[in-house]
């Protein structure tokens, strides 16, 4: 039995991708066997305006071992507990997708089965009302989960919000200190071997650095995936038809909350981050159906504060990479494909990437039969993160302009297709192999854009509606409870992660 084991790795391009790549290698591999080189340029921006994140991202930093408190406060972070959605089923409305439980399963059937039958009949309060994360969200409020028995408070589960530039910062010094070699310059050119493989990148300065592997975070254009290895890419705009986005921070007037903000606008969408020390905005819109100008103004419209610099205006694709991984070449970020940032999955992404990437960890040949796996999981990742995307333009009754006119008509994958009249007839979601969003996830997305399924599950009706009407009422007054506990969101930075300049 043999191997060749990788000797070098090159990874090309820095931003969010670049360093989250070279912290986790770093971590991971000794420098004296494989040696990491993170080639970028300090001439090439990011967009870095705010990130939101998932509750994934603390599997990432524990296994970094990041001190939590450390990390957000040079990052000028804040806590997530979900995204509260605005106008998006109908104008004037808005729900959330907060993260965590809601309510308390019973008898092995969600707890939003019941709800469901008693709601029908008047006897249930909003849904909110039974999660914790939504009335802590609605209250400000905030915890890390603690040791609390069978409360609510021990299950607290939440994400971030941070200046994306700051991160990258911070894994660059993780990752340096691991042995990572970061080489300051611009690649120009890429040279392969006879058998298509990447030999090495050559850099403005006539330099050439060689490796036995190579991981694309260079961005949108994919340097080394696309220009040079020829990969290939899905466009699903006929399905998501953003396409540009215009982002800017704006001075904080404020304290954070604890979620996500995401407005539907007239052809598209606004996001607001809020960081410690700024918020982070942006609007994604269909330049088919609005100008730049327009979205700009919508934009700088709808601000909390005064903008703190020009706008970044950026331009997309959504879709995919025909293959992740190309011979020995990996592409992750935006150069692996872009997903709008609807509901944060940006970094999970990569994340997810990374993850996969080190359980197939390859030596110098990259067996066929593992890269086809690969790419396999990682398509079937993005697929499902794509139909979720679609179900919030899809699933609505707005027709108040020709975009949602155009969204809500237009047609959908089949895998979707099934998932909404499955919803509609008893409220049932199947998750297929651990799909990124539970059917917990779709029920918030659904019956917060306007389904309200035609039944719910048979065996809700095994309780009797006096004793469900009562076990409702105590959930309730136990998430009441709970959030009275919890600090302000405020609170518990200052108390135990404030940055030292807001």
């Amino acid at each position: 039995m043999t191997n060749a084991p990788l000797q070098k790795i090159t990874i090309v391009g820095g931003g969010t991708a670049g360093w989250m790549a070279g912290a986790s290698l770093a971590k991971l591999l000794r420098s004296e066997t494989c040696q990491v080189t993170l080639i970028e340029s300090e001439d090439i921006g990011t967009v870095g305006v705010g990130e939101a994140t998932i509750p994934q991202i603390l599997l990432f930093n524990k296994l970094l071992e990041i001190d939590e408190d450390d990390f957000i406060k040079k990052t000028q972070g804040s806590f997530k507990l979900g995204i509260e959605f605005v106008n998006w089923g109908s104008l004037d409305s808005s729900y959330f997708h907060a993260f965590g439980s809601v309510g308390k399963d019973m008898r092995g059937v969600q707890f939003y089965h019941y709800w469901l039958k008693m709601r029908a009949q008047g006897k249930a309060a909003d849904i909110d009302d039974y999660t914790l994360s939504s009335q802590a969200c609605l209250q400000k409020k905030f915890m890390r989960p603690i040791d609390a028995g069978n409360s609510p408070l021990s299950k607290v589960a939440y994400a971030y919000h941070f200046d994306a530039g700051l991160y990258a910062a911070y894994l660059r010094e993780y990752a340096e200190q691991r042995g990572l070699i970061r080489v300051e310059g611009k690649v120009v050119k890429t040279h392969l071997r006879d058998d298509g493989f990447i030999r090495s990148v050559e850099l403005e300065n006539g330099d050439l650095h060689e490796a036995d592997f190579f991981i694309d975070c260079s961005g949108f254009r994919g340097l080394l995936i696309e220009e040079a290895l020829k990969t290939g890419y899905v466009d699903w705009t006929h399905w998501l038809p953003c396409d540009r986005a215009v982002a800017v921070a704006c001075e904080r007037t404020a304290d954070p909350i604890p979620y996500t903000r995401s407005t539907a606008r007239s052809a598209g969408w606004q996001w607001r981050i809020p960081l410690q020390h700024r918020t982070g905005n942006g609007h994604v819109y269909s330049s088919k159906f609005m100008s730049d100008d327009e979205a700009r103004k919508i934009l700088l419209d709808n601000l909390d504060g005064a903008p703190i610099s020009e706008p970044k205006q950026l331009r997309f694709v959504t879709g995919m990479r025909k293959k992740f991984w190309n011979k020995n070449c990996l592409a992750l970020g935006l150069a692996s494909g872009f997903m709008e940032p609807l509901e944060s999955t940006s970094i999970h992404l990569m994340q997810a990437g990374l993850a996969k990437f080190m359980s197939f960890f390859p030596n110098k040949n990259c067996d066929a039969a593992d890269v086809d796996e690969y790419n396999r999981q990682m398509t079937f990742d993005f697929e499902r993160i794509r139909d979720f995307l679609i179900a919030h333009y899809h699933v609505t009754d707005r027709d108040d302009t020709e975009f949602w006119r155009y969204c809500k008509t237009m047609d959908i994958p089949d895998s979707l297709a099934q998932k909404i009249e499955q919803f509609k007839a008893n409220g049932r979601v199947y998750r297929q192999n651990n799909e990124m969003f539970s059917d917990l996830s779709w029920f918030e997305l659904m019956y917060g854009q306007g389904i309200v399924p035609r039944g719910y599950h048979s065996l809700v009706d095994n309780i009797p509606e006096d004793e469900l009407q009562e076990r409702l009422e105590g959930i309730r007054s136990v998430i009441s409870q709970s959030v009275d506990y919890m600090p302000t969101h405020q609170e518990f930075i200052d108390k135990n992660c404030r940055a030292k300049t807001m």
